[in-house]
């Protein structure tokens, strides 16, 4: 059995996960719209060294808090982090339930060529009212949505297989770009939409995009990654197993988290957050104390989880002090190393490269 390792993934959306961050950020309001901001926010990630950067993102903004004046659009903000960086995964959030499956596809895609085999897809099921009215849509019953997520991943899945590897061969003396004979029709039918395929991008660098879900979501095999959250480590534990259990390869938790140099400050800063504005239980993992204190946390969990995805209350205030201090006591571990230079994603999460399942097939 290999020994255990903590990959890191971190949230980047707006000024963190409190939604009073904005008020903490030390930006003017509205400058995290900026593509200074997030080029400021992903620098500062992959220097940390961490091994994924998601994007949250949904139809229609907040009604309140850090986000409420709006948000670019999370799969723009992966495309220019791409641009931007060498190592660090990108994760854009795409909804199953408001998002044109091949498109969806063609836009992960595009970003793993763009980012050289760095890209993952956070699925989002948003299914309230307001969002699926973008689309002229009502909300789904809750078995209709369990089968429309999981017709848009097995239909993604099926389209970045559409291109064999090696389809593309230039070939200047014939004139020939690419093999015809390697580019497949998909005739995907599900219980609410139909796609034929091919994709117009080729096969991603990493044959598969990196799949996170939330375990509630169901998705089992289909997802490389489940996150799995709980207000206690022994719930964390429990989910990691059944999400494995249920066919995941990797199990993340998701950890909300304050940090300061003792446990009093991180209370503190606490305190000031509630006062500005209430945290809702999201039922994730929150933890409040020490830079210390917490990496002895993950130090305990490693084995337990296969990783995590942590939620900075403040990414101005909680990120360098993960930098700083929690990500090399992991590295010091033995639990923890930066991606390397020219590695897909898939490489530091120690995931395979999947076969095509045409070129299987013939």
């Amino acid at each position: 059995m290999s020994e255990p390792r903590l990959p890191a993934a971190i949230e980047l959306d707006g000024d963190g996960a409190h939604p009073a961050a904005w008020r903490y950020s030390g930006r003017p309001p509205g400058a995290v719209l900026t593509a200074a901001a997030l080029r400021e926010d992903v620098a500062a990630a992959e220097a940390a060294g961490f091994t994924l950067a998601t994007f949250d993102d949904a139809p229609v903004p907040p009604h309140a808090g850090v986000n409420a004046a709006g948000r670019l659009e999370a799969g723009t903000r992966a495309a220019f982090a791409a641009t931007i960086t060498e190592r660090i995964g990108l994760a854009p959030a795409l909804h199953v339930t408001t998002t044109e499956p091949f498109h969806l596809a063609t836009q992960l895609a595009s970003l793993d060529h763009a980012g050289r085999g760095r890209a993952a897809w956070l699925v989002g099921a948003a299914n309230d009212p307001e969002s699926l009215a973008t689309i002229g849509a009502v909300p789904l019953a809750p078995g209709e949505l369990r089968r429309e997520v999981r017709d848009v991943v097995d239909a993604a899945r099926l389209l970045w297989d559409s291109w064999e590897d090696g389809a593309v061969i230039k070939d200047a003396a014939t004139g020939r770009f690419l093999d015809a004979g390697r580019v497949h029709h998909v005739d995907f039918e599900g219980a609410r939409f139909t796609v034929k395929g091919p994709l117009i991008t080729p096969r991603p660098p990493q044959g598969q995009v990196v799949v996170l879900a939330p375990a509630a979501l169901g998705l089992g095999a289909r997802a490389d990654i489940a996150l799995v959250g709980g207000h206690d480590t022994a719930a964390l534990r429990d989910r990691a197993e059944e999400a494995r259990e249920a066919g995941a390869a990797l199990a993340f938790a998701e950890i909300e988290v304050v940090l300061g140099a003792t446990g009093a400050s991180a209370a503190g800063r606490a305190a000031r957050l509630e006062e500005s504005a209430a945290w809702p239980d999201t039922g994730r993992f929150r933890y409040v104390g020490s830079a210390g204190g917490f990496a002895r946390l993950l130090r305990s969990l490693a084995g337990a989880v296969d990783g995590v995805r942590l939620h900075p209350a403040v990414l101005a205030a909680d990120l360098p002090l993960l930098a700083e201090h929690v990500l090399p006591a992991l590295e010091e571990a033995g639990l923890h190393r930066p991606p390397a230079p020219g590695a897909t994603l898939r490489d530091a999460l120690g995931l395979p490269r999947p076969a095509n399942r045409f070129t299987a097939a013939s």
